[in-house]
C-alpha cells in the first residue's frame, strides 16, 4: 500500500459528490452493532460502490468511502473526518486490493482515541481488516495480525467478523482433511484485543 496522504481540497470536492452518489438503499448494520455507532451503509452504482457513517460522538463523524472505476477488487479508499465542534477536518487516503464490505469505529484499548476498522474482502472468500485509530489530529495504521501458521492448516476462507460486549471475533469453518480430530461442522473463533497500538489473538474454542 502506498504512503497514506491528507488530500484535504480533494476532501472536499469528493464530499460534494458523495451528497449526490450516496443516495441509495440502506442496509442493516454490523451483527453486533458497536455502541454509539449508528452508521449507515448506503450502496451506490459507478465510482463509489460503498459509503459509510461513522457517527463516533455529537460532532465528530468519520466517512469511509470505497471509489475506483473498472475491476471491483482493486481501487481506492478515503476516510473523511469532520470534527465540527472544533472546525477540525481531516482526511485519510490509501490504495486498497479487495472490496470494502463493511466499515466500523471502536476504542478497543480504552485510550480516547478512536479506531476504525475498514473490512475487506481481499479473495473470493477471504476477509481482512484495514485498521486505523485516529490520535492527535492524525491517523495511524494499527497492524491487524494476520492467521497463524497453525491456524492457516485448517483455514479456506469463509470467515466473518463479529464484535460482541466491545471485543472483536474472527470465526471460520475448520477443512482440513489430514487431520482426522476435525469433524464437519467445526469452527475455529479468535478473540482479538488492543493494548499500546498492537493486537493481540486467543483461540477461544472450536464449536460445531
Amino acid at each position: 500500500m502506498k504512503q497514506i496522504t491528507n488530500l484535504f481540497p480533494i476532501s472536499l470536492l469528493l464530499a460534494g459528490t458523495l451528497l449526490m452518489a450516496s443516495c441509495g438503499p440502506k442496509t442493516n448494520e454490523k451483527v453486533v452493532p458497536v455502541k454509539g455507532d449508528t452508521a449507515a451503509v448506503t450502496k451506490a452504482t459507478g465510482q463509489f460502490p460503498f459509503y459509510k457513517d461513522l457517527n463516533v460522538k455529537p460532532g465528530l463523524n468519520f466517512e469511509v468511502v470505497s471509489w475506483g472505476k473498472g475491476v471491483d477488487s482493486v481501487g481506492g479508499f478515503l476516510v473523511l473526518m469532520s470534527d465540527s465542534a472544533k472546525n477540525n477536518y481531516r482526511t485519510l487516503s490509501g490504495e486498497r486490493k479487495g472490496i470494502i464490505t463493511d466499515a466500523w469505529n471502536m476504542d478497543m484499548d480504552n485510550d480516547g482515541n478512536p479506531e476504525i476498522y475498514i473490512e475487506l474482502l481481499s479473495k473470493k472468500n477471504v476477509l481482512d481488516l484495514n485498521v486505523y485509530e485516529y490520535a492527535g489530529g492524525d491517523f495511524r495504521k494499527i497492524s491487524f495480525p494476520p492467521l497463524s501458521s497453525n491456524s492457516k492448516k485448517s483455514y479456506a476462507g469463509n470467515d466473518k467478523f463479529i464484535i460482541k460486549n466491545g471485543d472483536l471475533f474472527r470465526t471460520f469453518p475448520l477443512v482440513n482433511p489430514k487431520d482426522t480430530t476435525i469433524k464437519a461442522g467445526d469452527v475455529k473463533t479468535l478473540v482479538y484485543r488492543l493494548s499500546g497500538n498492537s493486537f493481540s489473538v486467543d483461540e477461544v474454542k472450536v464449536e460445531k
